[in-house]
């Protein structure tokens, strides 16, 4: 055996080769071996890394808020749609699961029965109700105005930051609601996630430093809108509407503000932190008004 005899490539064991991986230490031949920071990887090291050791996503193209540019920057928004869509003939094949998953803060079946509600613990009703709609015109209203606003804020967010963005201003708008609704009436729909895309819309705008008199216009028209009863069983809930603004510009404020490095994230996400915590006390306040 020819035990001087250098090692094969282990992708072409047939090809003799002095290099090897730097990550792994594999042999790599000169068809395999690829440039990096330092010395050769393999194809697998580099698929499985940016080639400085850190996430694959570390050197990937990122908006203006640090998120990772998706080859469908609208694919969240597509998907919110869709289980808005979907849960709006749930709720029109059953009633009563609806009324299951409609934000009450307190409420009977019937007289003697069961007290249900937030109150009671069902706090799910927070965000379930932000995906429920009863009325035609109302989940129209939504989901064109979600399309037109979450699509481009989508692109500029990523992905996470703005579905934070959504999540965030949909229980923002819930918890003023809970507040300030008498707590046997139900509220339902996505129009607090929805103008809270608008705050945060506002804030990039600003941030890009585009004409700001067209988003300014959008926001006291939307604004305006809400004190204007559109027919139907269902009424417009200016609480959702001003709570998802104002929880919106400030999660959209934390996520465009100017910062480097893990400065960012730190700012970002403890901007989330704090909305949460902000929107926790309102609605552990009007539990224990409730209870």
């Amino acid at each position: 055996m020819d035990t001087d005899r250098l090692p094969g490539c282990y992708r072409h064991p047939d090809r003799d080769t002095g290099i090897t991986c730097t990550r792994c230490e594999r042999p790599i031949c000169p068809e395999c071996m690829i440039s990096a920071s330092v010395g050769f990887q393999c194809p697998e090291c580099v698929r499985a890394g940016s080639g400085t050791g850190h996430h694959p996503t570390a050197n990937a193209p990122r908006t203006i808020a640090g998120g990772v540019v998706a080859a469908d920057p609208h694919l969240v928004t597509k998907i919110l749609i869709g289980i808005n869509v979907l849960m709006f003939f749930v709720a029109l094949s059953d009633p009563v699961l609806a009324r299951e998953l409609a934000l009450y803060g307190l409420y009977r079946d019937y007289f003697g029965g069961i007290l249900h509600g937030v109150s009671t613990g069902e706090y799910y009703r927070l965000l379930t109700s932000v995906f429920l709609h009863t009325e035609w015109w109302h989940i129209a209203g939504n989901m064109l105005a979600l399309w037109v606003i979450g699509g481009p804020l989508e692109a500029a967010l990523g992905r996470v930051r703005y579905l934070a963005v959504f999540l965030l201003s949909g229980l923002g708008g819930s918890a003023l609601v809970y507040l300030l609704t008498e707590p046997n009436v139900a509220t339902l729909g996505a129009s607090g996630a929805v103008f809270g895309l608008l705050g945060a819309t506002v804030v990039l705008a600003k941030r890009l430093r585009y004409e700001m008199r067209p988003v300014i216009t959008m926001v006291v028209l939307m604004l305006v809108l809400t004190f204007v009863p559109l027919g139907g069983s269902l009424s417009v809930s200016w609480q959702a509407h001003v709570g998802g603004l104002i929880t919106g510009a400030l999660v959209g404020l934390g996520m465009l503000m100017p910062a480097a490095g893990r400065n960012r994230a730190l700012v970002q996400w403890g901007t989330c932190g704090v909305a949460f915590l902000l929107a926790a006390m309102v609605i552990a306040l009007r539990t224990a008004e409730l209870t």
